[in-house]
């Protein structure tokens, strides 16, 4: 594909113009830069989850042997999605320092780290200080999501936004499902005693992620050293609250993902190879559903879709509930796979709601235009680092709270049980803060800022589309 021709490339692959709310712009040539970077953004993210998951499968391997209880196996996984998700922070504003394009071929190669140590120390007799260190390198997969998203954030006008992130995110989610597939095939074929399998087949497809990034992507310019974004983005209170709700979504499809299989194996007895067959159903249709999440959000509202997702996800962690508890297996596996589903649903409307609700806050404070919307772009690709980070620690929470239970009770009951209230919370807390209706407030639409018109905007009590005397509109409206 050639380069675009007004998008100015310059020096290292940077376009230092780039407006993709310009629709002539867009059709004439953004569309197909931003297609181009989304395709080969999904490639490297792909393999960045499945390095990230890879203990999640590995701990399949793990027989008698290897000298590791089912709390440590739990913990190895806690550990990985722990480091994976502090790393988030640093990864997602790396793309303003460096470059998309350039921080993904850096974030790619140093995939080859953590899984060359895995080929090297995955047998038994390996020490469990070992694996520990091993599992914090992994760490480095789940960091990929956080600059690949921030980056693709910038490419897409806020209209497909809900879709593109989606496909991003979507496509690199599943990656978990297909390291548990890989593994489910080695299984049968080689058998339990050979996980060096799986770590091969990964190191040629990390070396082509990394070449095909250095030679078809490119960095955005208007992004370029853009650090004070970062810090209204930590200052802004719909940052936490996104958080807070992307737990409950990111944070259990991640959690489940690695967790998913564990439990198949310590509740309910299941042999690997019988487990490693039924892990993968989940994190697969939770992947696929994830763009459909974010499409509905662009013709819904995302948090409307959001409200609807988290109460279908406390009905369900109820069955869930009920058949851990009377250790039911087909009822178990029923419900946690609507889970996974339900969790990639919500991971693609929340994920819509961020460019949405900094929009919003835009045009309430009086911007405009490209200016609202560059205003937009910046604030909410720094906000997804920060959200993406903490969403990713719902993984760490979920592993911990089934190693104590298991620890407790011999079971994840009472886990799951603590997880049903948490997804009643997220939908309590999307109703009142993005859905209630208060009655409007009467602001004045200034200019940008921190003002009182953009703290109104920001809680839903006023919006404005520009100008003094413009019709009021909630900002719900638009999220």
């Amino acid at each position: 594909m050639t380069a675009p021709t007004s998008a100015g490339r310059g020096r290292g692959r940077w376009i230092e113009h780039w407006d993709p709310e310009d629709e002539d712009f867009w059709e004439r040539e953004g569309r197909h830069v931003a297609r181009r970077n989304l395709v080969l953004s999904v490639v490297s993210e792909h393999i960045g989850f499945s390095v990230w998951s890879m203990f999640s499968v590995l701990a399949l391997f793990m027989g008698p042997e290897y000298g590791v209880d089912p709390a440590g196996k739990f913990f190895l996984v806690a550990v990985a999605s722990l480091v994976g998700s502090a790393l988030r922070v640093p990864y997602g504003f790396a793309v303003a320092r460096f470059g998309g394009r350039n921080w993904t071929v850096i974030s790619a190669a140093m995939l080859l780290a953590p899984t060359i140590a895995l080929l090297v120390v995955m047998e038994p007799g390996t020490s469990y200080t070992t694996f520990m260190a091993v599992a914090v390198l992994t760490g480095v997969g789940g960091a990929n999501f956080a600059s690949s998203m921030t980056n693709i954030n910038g490419f897409y006008p806020l209209r497909l936004k809900g879709w593109a992130l989606g496909v991003n995110a979507g496509g690199g989610n599943i990656g978990v499902a297909v390291v548990q597939l890989v593994g489910l095939l080695i299984i049968s074929v080689a058998g339990a005693a050979q996980p060096r399998l799986l770590l091969a087949a990964y190191l040629p497809l990390i070396v082509v992620a990394t070449v095909l990034s250095a030679r078809h992507m490119d960095n955005l310019g208007p992004v370029r050293g853009d650090t004070g974004a970062a810090k209204r983005a930590a200052a802004d209170r719909h940052t936490w609250i996104m958080a807070f709700l992307y737990i409950g979504t990111f944070g259990s499809f991640i959690g489940y993902g690695f967790a998913f299989g564990l439990v198949l194996q310590n509740q309910f007895d299941r042999t690997p190879l019988q487990a490693a067959s039924l892990t993968f159903v989940g994190p697969l249709l939770g992947s696929l559903i994830r763009p459909v999440g974010g499409r509905l959000a662009d013709r819904l509202g995302g948090a409307r879709v959001t409200l609807w997702n988290f109460a279908a996800m406390t009905a369900a962690a109820g069955l869930t509930v009920v058949a851990s508890a009377r250790e039911s297996l087909p009822l178990f596996i029923a419900s946690f796979v609507v889970l996974f589903v339900l969790t990639g649903l919500g991971n693609g409307s929340t994920f819509k709601m961020i460019p949405g609700i900094f929009q919003a806050k835009a045009v309430a404070a009086g911007l405009t235009g490209e200016t609202a919307a560059a205003h937009a772009r910046r604030l909410s690709g720094a906000s997804m680092a920060l959200i993406g980070a903490v969403g990713g620690l719902g993984g760490v929470g979920i592993n911990m709270a089934l190693r104590q239970s298991f620890a407790a009770s011999g079971s994840g009951t009472g886990a799951f049980v603590v997880f049903l209230g948490y997804y009643t919370a997220c939908a309590a807390v999307t109703w009142f803060v993005y859905l209630r209706r208060p009655a409007p407030a009467a602001v004045p639409a200034t200019g940008a800022g921190t003002g009182p018109a953009e703290e109104a905007g920001a809680w839903g009590t006023a919006g404005r589309t520009g100008g003094a005397g413009a019709e009021e509109r909630p900002v719900h409206a638009r999220v």
